[in-house]
């Protein structure tokens, strides 16, 4: 939102950090009807029709939008952009084949995955979904080190004491462990994090250099201040 909204009244300085909590891997998902099995054969396909496959998103300039250009950018393909008004509008473009492809988070595509009515070609981290154990990593698949997720995190105003920042902290990483916790994040394809503060702003700081190079290539930022 920073990138995009050039009137944002917030930076990351405003916030104090405090833990990672889980990380929302993506999947790229195709119709059926899309003559692709994998990866490889779904970047051949639209290499061989520049701008006439498309792919949908929860929005302009969602995660689902940013990961698919980050993609195309990767791959070289050139696919059309129907942007969606969220996630499960999008899902359910892709299921009456408004829409040829599409990144959706694990929740709202693993029972379409594992019913055949959508086909996964990859995840967008570095590592399998429990979920979804038969469906490659993209860096499986030969985009070597793609690995893009919704970070969930806990965030305060800023100026938080770091007393008060370690003892959220410490109940956090209890109440994360729990059993019941873990497997039902495990379910929705969440993997679980637990990388304190300091790596949490660094993941920040990389992904707002991520997104807003590919924002400003697009010229999202443009858009979204009229």
């Amino acid at each position: 939102n920073i990138s995009l909204s050039p009137d944002a009244t917030y930076k990351l300085k405003d916030f104090t950090p405090i833990t990672a909590l889980a990380t929302v891997p993506t999947a790229l998902v195709i119709v059926p009807s899309v003559p692709a099995n994998n990866v490889n054969e779904f970047i051949a396909l639209a290499k061989s029709k520049p701008g006439v496959m498309s792919f949908g998103s929860a929005g302009a300039g969602s995660i689902h939008h940013l990961t698919m250009e980050i993609f195309a950018e990767r791959t070289g393909i050139k696919l059309l952009h129907v942007p969606y008004r969220g996630g499960t509008a999008l899902v359910n473009g892709l299921l009456t084949s408004e829409i040829q492809a599409g990144w959706s988070g694990l929740p709202n595509v693993i029972s379409h995955i594992k019913a055949g009515t959508l086909r996964g070609l990859c995840v967008s981290v570095l590592k399998r979904a429990v979920s979804l154990p038969d469906v490659p990593t993209c860096d499986e698949a030969g985009i070597k080190g793609f690995d893009i997720a919704d970070m969930l995190g806990l965030q305060a105003p800023a100026g938080m004491s770091s007393k008060a920042v370690e003892r959220l902290q410490a109940a956090i990483a209890k109440i994360m462990r729990e059993p019941a916790m873990a497997e039902r994040m495990e379910t929705l394809g969440m993997d679980l994090q637990e990388n304190g503060t300091a790596n949490y702003t660094r993941f920040m700081h990389d992904d707002l250099e991520l997104y807003a190079k590919v924002i400003d290539r697009l010229g999202l930022s443009r858009k979204a201040s009229r």
